[in-house]
């Protein structure tokens, strides 16, 4: 497995920069260049190490616009200022290990429904299982350590959002694999697992590798009928929006039409990643190797991240539902811009 941008290692060299940097330079010169822009945002988790540590430490290697004058009366207090300014970074770096600057696209249709299975129990405090099934996306390739995967991301989030509850996500992915392999493991590593939820990543490798989408959407439909059968909550996940997916238009669009048909035969969720990934880059004008590695297929840490911390809100919010009262069906499917 492919394991690549490093920066956890550098978070504490990054913040002690940042301090001595903020104690020699005045805090009434403003940072040479504005931090609002969505590239800067997503760099802090695609560009490598360097790039990661920098996201602690906006103006690193950067001089100081002028030199202090030690004897300027307008100096009373700039220590303690810049200590505020230290401790804002020291969050802002903490923060990149939970949630990214990941905003949500606007006109993208979320249908990942209700999920009333796993939402109450998680309300009611009860132990949550839930198995991210798929290839290597699932698996994690791409990613700089197994904690940055996004089942690991996600289980993260759920736990901060929920301290007290015993949550579990298993990841079940194995890379290479489409409907076909996966459908000889899903008695043994999914249903007998008998989880609250079952997190389905599936297509990509079909359309790769040209197989038979009426063969793949049999396959498909047979497997969402199993889990439903165990009662499990299911999301369905549709192939990613990546050069080596979008060089073949037409088996990308029919897979993704596929898989959200079989979500609306059968009364599951679906989240739309393919149509989110097209939104980071053609509406919020993402660089692509700003969310895919150099393979051009896999995504990164900050598009595992991503990714998880949306799926992870779409928990949350039924979670809400189901604690003020909201209890929408389990065949109800809910439509909402993210």
């Amino acid at each position: 497995m492919r394991f690549a941008f490093p920066f956890r290692s550098h978070a504490g060299r990054s913040l002690r920069a940042v301090a001595a940097l903020l104690l020699l330079a005045p805090l009434s010169v403003a940072p040479s260049r504005a931090q609002t822009g969505q590239a800067d945002q997503h760099a802090a988790l695609s560009s490598g190490a360097a790039t990661r540590s920098d996201a602690a430490r906006p103006d690193v290697g950067k001089p100081a616009a002028m030199a202090v004058d030690a004897a300027s009366p307008q100096q009373p207090g700039i220590a303690s200022q810049a200590l505020d300014k230290v401790k804002q970074v020291a969050r802002s770096a903490g923060d990149i290990y939970h949630r990214v600057p990941c905003h949500q696209p606007t006109g993208v249709p979320n249908t990942t429904g209700s999920l009333p299975h796993v939402a109450a129990k998680l309300a009611a405090g009860k132990p949550v299982v839930i198995i991210a099934f798929g290839s290597s996306s699932t698996q994690g390739y791409g990613s700089s350590a197994p904690e940055f995967t996004y089942p690991s991301r996600l289980a993260a989030q759920l736990r901060r959002q929920y301290p007290s509850a015993d949550i579990t996500v298993l990841n079940r992915g194995k890379g290479g694999e489409d409907a076909p392999e996966m459908m000889k493991r899903l008695q043994t590593e999914v249903i007998d697992m008998h989880p609250d939820m079952v997190i389905w990543q599936v297509g990509t490798n079909a359309v790769l590798r040209n197989l038979d989408p009426s063969e793949t959407a049999k396959q498909v439909e047979d497997g969402v009928a199993r889990i439903q059968a165990d009662g499990a909550d299911l999301v369905l996940v549709d192939p990613q929006y990546s050069p080596r997916v979008t060089e073949r238009p037409e088996s990308a669009r029919g897979m993704v039409k596929l898989l959200g048909r079989i979500a609306a035969l059968r009364h599951v969720g679906i989240f739309p990643r393919f149509e989110v990934m097209r939104d980071w880059h053609e509406r919020q004008a993402i660089p692509i190797n700003d969310f895919v590695i150099d393979d051009g297929l896999h995504m990164n840490d900050w598009g595992y991240a991503c990714f998880a911390q949306l799926l992870g809100d779409d928990i949350i919010r039924s979670v809400g539902a189901i604690k003020i009262g909201v209890n929408v069906p389990a065949d109800v499917r809910t439509y909402r811009p993210m």
